[in-house]
């Protein structure tokens, strides 16, 4: 039996003519039980934590905190932590529950091949895009927000001198930039992560693969970490717009 590698997900089966792929049918399910898990807690929540209150509690609260850390406390970090937040635990609960034991056995036969059940959610370049969208819209939304919407337009398009204009364009390519920049960064690690670790449980199928199980591991915790990071930095950036508008006028 050879390794099967397919970039794209697999589709398990059609609703009308809408496909229904490997990824999405996992990613259905991590969104019904965190929609139903979060409704339990807010109807659960106690003055007096228990253990599983008291450990969400804590990590909640260190988030906020490293959130004001960077974006400055007050109205702007309330307003992009849910945001922040979503995107870290969605991302690392995806990454974390790829290394479910057995998974990968689970298959079905969609009528023309058998395909795995489950796959690594972040391992679809489509979601990980979408994601990507969401952060680039809300950072342009902010930026405008922040400098108004001429001021957003003059930063791209400056015809006041050949020099101006050159910084606009190449302002331009950065914000797009950004779009391949946080979904390729990633959609790359954890795609990689997840072939090397099948080439190796397939070439050394006992304890040659451990490493490289909790190197992937690994991985799915930082680049979590790092999305989210970004995001929030991005974010900081285009708030402090108008901030470094009026100090290129006062010079």
């Amino acid at each position: 039996m050879g390794l099967n590698i397919s970039l794209a997900p697999e589709v398990l089966f059609y609703i009308g003519s809408w496909p229904i792929t490997n990824t999405f049918f996992w990613f259905f399910w991590v969104w019904l039980a965190l929609i139903i898990g979060s409704f339990f807690l807010r109807k659960n929540l106690k003055l007096v934590p228990g253990k599983v209150q008291n450990i969400i509690e804590m990590l909640i609260s260190a988030a906020y905190d490293f959130t004001e850390s960077i974006i400055g406390q007050g109205k702007k970090a309330k307003r992009i932590f849910p945001l922040v937040a979503t995107q870290f635990f969605l991302v690392l609960i995806c990454n974390l529950l790829a290394y479910i034991p057995g998974q990968a056995a689970v298959s079905i036969n969609n009528g023309e091949l058998m395909v795995p059940l489950f796959r690594s959610v972040v391992a679809d370049y489509g979601l990980v895009f979408m994601m990507t969208i969401i952060t680039v819209i809300t950072i342009q939304i902010v930026a405008i927000v922040v400098s108004g919407p001429f001021a957003y337009l003059k930063k791209f398009i400056n015809i006041t001198s050949p020099l101006n204009f050159f910084l606009g364009l190449m302002d331009l390519i950065g914000e797009i930039a950004k779009i391949v920049s946080l979904s390729f960064r990633l959609f790359g690690n954890i795609f990689a992560g997840e072939v090397l670790g099948a080439v190796m449980l397939f070439l050394a199928p006992f304890f040659v693969p451990l490493p490289f199980l909790f190197l992937g591991l690994l991985t799915a915790v930082v680049q979590a970490f790092v999305f989210a990071v970004l995001t929030l930095v991005f974010i900081s950036m285009a708030s402090e717009m108008e901030v470094e508008a009026e100090e290129k006028v006062n010079i």
